[in-house]
């Protein structure tokens, strides 16, 4: 591996371990156990280390948000899409966690995340599409991109409405299991446009791989708080 990868490697799992505030270069320059010098010979700054790694995250998220050339899309699909989705948002957890901080800080990187929000949005909305031609879903033109839209409101603010919501005031731990709770979230905004051919089939799916999290039951931590 190179110098430059072990550099991104080291800094993402500092990011995400620290915070990416708390995370200088010479941090990561230690962790490595190499001079400030031979980081800056890679990366002038840390905001250049954050702008690699998000051309590293897209890359994944776009190679995910694929609709097969070949075949029509099945239930399982959907699934699969949305698993690995929520486990890249684990694997670059700090972006997630302070994404309105890193965008204010870096015009560039605000510039290339609003070129991403676009190309996201046409991938889920042509994997909308190929769910309706599946006959899976049952959804006009305008359906699509409301669904599109509404996707990525809430696997991208997913990690703010758990820190909002689930965590006591002096913690800052949020589970994997925890993250891929929002994707019993997704299921749900489009289980009003299933078809009755597919609704037994996809609820069965959702309740088998991604049943309702326990926390996510109104009335639930109150509960668990008085026993």
């Amino acid at each position: 591996m190179s110098t430059k990868e072990r550099i991104l490697d080291a800094a993402l799992a500092l990011f995400n371990e620290l915070g990416e505030r708390k995370v200088t270069t010479n941090h990561i320059a230690a962790h490595l156990q190499i001079s400030p010098g031979n980081l800056y010979y890679h990366f002038k700054n840390k905001q250049a280390i954050i702008f690699a790694l998000f051309e590293r995250y897209e890359a994944r998220v776009l190679g995910i948000l694929q609709v097969p050339a070949n075949r029509t899309l099945q239930p399982m699909d959907k699934l699969n899409y949305l698993q690995a989705i929520f486990r890249g948002l684990w694997d670059y957890r700090f972006m997630h966690r302070d994404m309105e901080h890193l965008l204010l800080e870096d015009p560039q990187l605000h510039a290339r995340y609003r070129q991403f929000f676009r190309t996201c949005q046409l991938r889920v909305q042509a994997i909308f599409r190929g769910l309706g031609e599946a006959g899976i879903i049952r959804v006009s033109e305008e359906d699509v991109v409301a669904l599109a839209l509404n996707t990525w409101i809430v696997v991208t603010s997913w990690f703010s409405f758990l820190r909002c919501n689930l965590l006591r005031h002096d913690s800052d731990s949020i589970s994997p299991a925890q993250l891929q709770a929002g994707i019993y979230q997704v299921f749900t905004l489009e289980r009003p446009y299933l078809t009755e051919q597919y609704r037994e089939v996809m609820n069965e799916l959702q309740a088998t791989f991604m049943p309702r999290p326990d926390f996510l039951t109104p009335g639930a931590e109150d509960e668990a708080a008085a026993v």
